[in-house]
């Protein structure tokens, strides 16, 4: 029998941990995730941009393979904005807050985005794996548990992910959708090669 997958994801939220660790144990490949937390500053620029080089450190500074993560919420009315910094948005403002920006703009549109990055070891060019889901930004419903989750409804469920199980959550998130990318990227990889 073949030992099983085994990758590190550079992030000290428990949170996203959590929902990695259940996506990437189940189904007919399972990936066991180990985790390190490493003080990485992030640079401005684009989603990809950001995510690239914070793997690429994070692989020099573990001396190998890794898995980094970056999240995205983009508003259709701002173009775009807040995007890569959602999360300074969301400490600054709050849930409340964030309703507030959209307020006398015709669309509440939002698009959830995550980009993985994985990297092979240092002085390795990281490989992107992104994930979207299309939803609206509404007045918080759910536990504030994590992140913006009480806000984002996700399209054609009526529900924000905070309403949602967490397995029904992990089946259809942006999180989701970039880790199958990945899983399937891990698994084509040759058996030495394999984290």
């Amino acid at each position: 029998m073949a030992a099983p997958l085994r990758i590190v994801f550079v992030t000290g939220n428990k949170n996203k941990l959590k929902e990695v660790k259940a996506i990437l144990s189940a189904g007919p490949t399972p990936i066991e995730v180990g985790s390190q937390a490493l003080d990485i500053p992030e640079i401005q620029g684009t989603t990809q941009d950001v995510s690239r080089e914070k793997c690429r450190r994070a692989a020099e500074l573990l001396g190998g393979p890794c898995i980094t993560e970056d999240t995205a919420l983009t508003f259709d009315a701002m173009h775009g904005l807040p995007g890569p910094y959602i999360k300074d948005f969301l400490q600054a403002l709050g849930h409340a807050g964030l309703n507030t920006m959209l307020d006398g703009f015709p669309t509440r549109r939002a698009t959830a985005i995550c980009t993985f990055a994985y990297s092979p070891g240092p002085g390795g060019e990281p490989v992107l794996f992104e994930g979207h889901t299309r939803g609206a930004i509404v007045h918080a419903r759910g536990p504030a548990v994590f992140g913006w989750d009480p806000v984002f409804e996700v399209e054609g469920t009526g529900r924000t992910y905070a309403e949602m199980a967490p397995a029904e959550k992990n089946g259809l998130s942006h999180r989701s959708k970039a880790l199958a990318k990945l899983r399937e990227y891990l698994v084509s990889l040759p058996l030495p090669s394999n984290p």
